[in-house]
């Protein structure tokens, strides 16, 4: 099949079953409910054959004018190394406009990705277990809807573009703890699930010590639980883990990838 007898198209609820199939080809934990979360805030195409076979995907997921990042980028095993991979990114950055670009690259995708400009700006370390028995911290709690306001902005800062679509929608399929001082929320952290378990993210803290305390939050109260939390190796949250860690090259998305 030549390249260009594929069709890039939009993606849409009907390419869900297919892309379900990529990403457990990649062996990305994504369960179709993981895939609706992100459809419902991103926009994307599908490579689609003469066939009516989806042979890639690929999201780009706006946080208003402010950035983008682009997600699940994947190409079906068969298809790789024809420059299917190349289209799909055009079709994402085109649809992204102006917007500067994020991204989590797997190894493999990296010299694409820098091909197309974008560079290398640390590493991102995936941890992953079942958690043990830790004692609960006694300086967070659960959040409530009202402390929703003051973690938006927090996160708004921390991450320097307006997140809201996601933060709003995590509150709802999710949970959040919070650190507060002086009567104000000082520091937050988010749990939903995801994959195999549940995923611990995003993190927004002052210090190391307040962002260990909220995952030590989530993780106290769900002993025996498959956890996963992505950290940048330059955190300090990594060294002494005992959870296993395995380093992506990253160049950050709110999609965990592989």
């Amino acid at each position: 099949m030549q390249i260009f007898d594929i069709a890039i198209a939009p993606i849409a609820l009907e390419h869900l079953d297919d892309a379900v199939r990529l990403s457990r080809q990649s062996g990305w934990p994504h369960r179709p409910e993981d895939w609706r979360l992100a459809l419902a805030l991103s926009e994307g195409f599908v490579a689609v054959t003469g066939s009516g076979e989806v042979a890639g995907t690929i999201l780009m997921t706006p946080y208003g004018a402010d950035c983008a990042t682009i997600n699940m980028v994947i190409v079906d095993e068969g298809m790789r190394g024809r420059g299917l991979g190349r289209r799909l990114m055009d079709a994402a950055m085109t649809l992204a406009g102006g917007r500067p670009l994020r991204l989590v690259a797997t190894a493999e995708g990296l010299p694409l990705y820098e091909r197309l400009g974008f560079r290398k700006t640390g590493t991102i370390v995936q941890h992953q277990g079942v958690a043990g028995s830790i004692a609960a911290p006694d300086n967070t709690r659960a959040a409530t809807a009202d402390d929703l306001p003051a973690i938006l902005d927090l996160d708004r800062q921390a991450y320097g573009a307006d997140r809201s679509d996601l933060i709003r929608k995590l509150a709802e399929i999710g949970e959040y703890a919070v650190i507060c001082r002086e009567a104000q929320v000082a520091a937050f952290a988010a749990i939903r699930t995801f994959g195999r378990g549940e995923v611990i993210g995003p993190v927004v803290a002052p210090d190391l010590e307040d962002a260990k305390a909220l995952a030590s939050h989530f993780i106290s109260r769900r002993e025996g639980a498959f956890l996963r939390v992505d950290t940048g190796a330059g955190t300090g949250l990594a060294p002494g883990s005992k959870i296993r860690a395995s380093p992506m090259s990253a160049v950050a998305s709110p999609w965990p990838g592989p």
